[in-house]
C-alpha cells in the first residue's frame, strides 16, 4: 500500500510494475539482469478521490500520457528492489504535490513615488520627442 496522506492510500494492486533492462554502462550485468523498473498507474481507474484525479489530469507533466496513465521509469540503482522503491517514491511525491494548492497571490498597488517617477519619465520623453520635430518660423 502506498500512503499519500492520512486518509488516502493506494493499494499496490492498482500499480503495475514491470522489470526491464536498464540502459547505460554496467558491464556484462546490464545485458543479463532486468534491474530497471517501469511503473504504470492509471489515474481514471484508480481509487483516488476525484479531487486528486482532476488535478493530476490537468497537470502538465511529461510522465502523464493523454490517456491519463502515469509512467515512471527508475533505473538509478543496480538492484530491482531499490529501483522499485524509487519509482513508488516518485509516484507518491507526484500525487502529494497535486494535493497542496498553490498560495493565492495578494494583489499589490504601485507606490505613490513609483507612479510619480513613471509619469515624470513619460513627460520628459514626450518633451524630447517634441523638440525633435520640425521648427516653424
Amino acid at each position: 500500500m502506498l500512503r499519500i496522506s492520512h486518509k488516502v492510500i493506494i493499494p499496490l494492486s492498482e500499480i503495475e510494475i514491470s522489470a526491464i533492462r536498464a540502459q547505460g554502462p554496467g558491464g556484462q550485468n546490464v545485458n543479463k539482469v532486468s534491474s530497471a523498473v517501469h511503473l504504470r498507474f492509471d489515474i481514471h481507474g484508480s481509487s483516488l478521490p476525484d479531487f486528486y484525479k482532476e488535478r493530476l489530469v490537468k497537470l502538465q507533466d511529461q510522465r502523464i500520457t493523454k490517456e491519463g496513465v502515469i509512467v515512471i521509469k527508475a533505473q538509478q540503482y543496480r538492484s530491482r528492489e531499490k529501483n522499485k522503491e524509487e519509482a513508488l517514491g516518485r509516484l507518491q511525491q507526484l500525487i502529494q504535490g497535486v494535493a497542496m494548492s498553490p498560495k493565492r497571490r495578494k494583489p499589490t498597488r504601485p507606490t505613490y513615488g513609483s507612479q510619480k517617477r513613471r509619469l515624470d519619465r513619460k513627460t520628459k520623453r514626450g518633451q524630447t520627442k517634441t523638440l525633435r520635430g520640425k521648427i516653424t518660423v
